[in-house]
């Protein structure tokens, strides 16, 4: 990928756009909640039916209180007001896009997370979390479904002098069935986020369990790792280099992962996809080593063009999506032009979400159908 494109999407990652839809205060509902990813028996952070946030923080002493929404604060926050009893209470200008979204609290100048909302590793932090109930949200919903094994394991990594982290993502007829193999998907997070986050704030798994119960994919295991093998702060996209992250997913996790479990241990049965910086691992990864992967995906995370494929025959499916506030013109067209060259291209377009995790699930659940089929 050229050094432009890389530098465009580290500003995409790190704008964390979060939308708002502007009301009047006097037409805001006061029918709010608790976020759904609060801590346990926390009232506050809220929300209503419309997308609106409350907050609530208790800061006798503090000066000054506002809520930063979006990976780095976008759109410079909601000011809360101090009342007597010592609490700051505000609720944002506008509508937030449904689906969840990073937030931390600025006291005094000072960056904290807010006591009341679970932790989720983004923007290279522990952050707080909200989420904006989504009008589609049963796909990624817990339900009453067998649910698949989520396991952390750890691999040797020579090239690192390390142990690595994963999580593997089995799914629920694996522990039964000692016998079945399954396909492999390599699934990337995005920049200032680690492998926790398909599954904390992708809610992958649920996603997967759903869709098997309604017999909607051909079931497979998902692994997910930490995609960087060297600190790359702020603005230093530029200079990332995949070989050193190529090699600790090729030559050693790979294959750690096809003696440890049950895999159909070959390229035609082996996908890669990731999110934003992900997504730019996987095109530079699937490019450079397309022995290793038959399927690609990139949501959010640039496009393929033909000239860049050394083998046609070798690749089953590639899969481009974004959010409606991206640039999905540039995703369709790619898609055409791949159609066009003879390739199996899918492009697919999230309405209303931007560079966040609600058009990330949604891409999933549109992607998950379409691998590995006979």
């Amino acid at each position: 990928m050229k050094q432009y494109t890389i530098v465009l999407l580290g500003a995409l990652i790190l704008s964390g756009v979060v939308g708002f839809a502007q009301t009047s205060p006097a037409s805001i509902i006061e029918d709010f909640k608790p976020s759904a990813v609060n801590q346990p028996g926390q009232e506050y952070p809220k929300v209503n039916s419309q997308g609106y946030a409350r907050f609530q923080i208790l800061a006798p002493d503090a000066k000054s209180v506002v809520i930063s929404l979006g990976l780095g604060g976008a759109k410079g926050g909601t000011v809360l007001i101090k009342e007597q009893d010592g609490y700051w209470r505000g609720t944002t200008a506008g509508s937030l896009d449904e689906g969840f979204h990073y937030y931390h609290l600025t006291i005094d100048g000072g960056i904290f997370n807010d006591p009341g909302a679970l932790n989720f590793y983004g923007s290279t932090r522990w952050e707080s979390g909200i989420e904006i109930p989504a009008h589609d949200q049963d796909f990624y919903a817990l339900k009453d479904v067998p649910h698949g094994n989520l396991q952390q394991i750890f691999f040797p990594s020579k090239s690192t002098n390390t142990s690595r982290r994963a999580f593997v993502y089995t799914p629920p007829d694996y522990h039964k069935d000692k016998t079945s193999k399954y396909p492999v998907l390599y699934l990337q997070h995005g920049w200032g986020e680690d492998e926790t986050a398909w599954s904390n704030q992708g809610r992958v798994n649920l996603i997967m369990d759903n869709l098997i119960a309604r017999g909607k994919i051909k079931p497979f295991i998902i692994v997910m790792t930490y995609g960087m093998t060297n600190e790359v702060k702020y603005g230093g996209l530029a200079s990332f280099r995949i070989e050193p992250f190529q090699t600790v997913l090729v030559e050693e996790l790979i294959p750690y992962v096809d003696l440890n479990f049950r895999t159909l241990s070959n390229q035609s049965n082996r996908a890669m996809a990731g999110l934003s910086m992900g997504g730019m691992e996987t095109h530079s990864i699937t490019v450079n080593k397309p022995n290793v992967f038959s399927h690609y995906a990139l949501l959010s995370g640039g496009i393929y063009k033909p000239e860049e494929i050394k083998d046609k025959s070798k690749i089953k499916l590639i899969f481009i999506s974004c959010g409606s506030r991206e640039r999905p013109e540039s995703v369709q067209a790619a898609v055409k032009t791949l159609k066009d060259a003879g390739y199996n291209a899918v492009s697919y377009i999230s309405e209303n979400t931007a560079h966040e995790f609600l058009t990330w699930r949604r891409s999933f659940k549109e992607l998950a159908p379409l691998l590995f089929k006979d």
